[in-house]
């Protein structure tokens, strides 16, 4: 491409294989931020921040060194969809900067950007193509409990996204993760291939 690269959106359900798409993409050169790690590394350590979301839930949320509990706060927050919102709508401002900072200095860059939360927060107009991983139901759960999530608190977590039949419908590529790893990796190097 001459000039301007291309900023991907990658999204799909919990479990369903976005970090693993990504870092193939960053493997074939795309430069990658992961909206998750943004928050967790950076946003959610700000003081500001810190101080909104003890006002806002207590000291509950806050552990013994004055940091957020992530583990609390996600208790918090997925058991009342107001609590959610209010947390999507307090962070999410902050990881739009983020991606900001990152991707204006470099526009001549392949990016890849990994955000759950794509279709839900409305962030379609940020890339210029979307990118959805999808797989089923159980492989999610399945794949979730392997990073220490039990299936009676992943079920619904992935209920209160958004469908993934409607975030494969408004994609652009959808990559299937049913299979191997090596099955992914072949259809992230063929999408890659058309930015190369």
């Amino acid at each position: 491409m001459s000039g301007k690269g291309v900023v991907i959106g990658i999204t799909g359900g919990m479990g369903s294989g976005k970090t693993t798409a990504a870092a193939y993409f960053e493997e074939l050169g795309f430069l990658k931020l992961d909206s998750d790690r943004i928050i967790r590394d950076d946003v959610l350590l700000r003081p500001e921040i810190v101080a909104a979301i003890r006002e806002h839930f207590g000291e509950g949320v806050v552990n013994g060194r004055g940091a957020i509990s992530r583990h609390s706060l996600a208790r918090v927050i997925f058991s009342d969809d107001a609590s959610r919102i209010w947390l999507e709508d307090l962070l999410h401002p902050h990881v739009i900067q983020a991606w900001l900072d990152h991707t204006t200095p470099r526009p001549e860059a392949n990016w890849v950007i990994e955000t759950p939360l794509l279709y839900e927060r409305g962030l379609q107009k940020w890339f210029d193509f979307i990118v959805c991983v999808a797989s089923s139901g159980d492989l999610q759960v399945s794949r979730l409990e392997l990073r220490g999530v039990s299936k009676d608190h992943s079920r619904p977590r992935i209920a209160r996204q958004l469908p993934l039949a409607q975030k494969i419908a408004a994609a652009d590529f959808v990559l299937l993760n049913d299979g191997s790893r090596e099955f992914l990796k072949e259809q992230v190097v063929w999408l890659a291939g058309r930015w190369s």
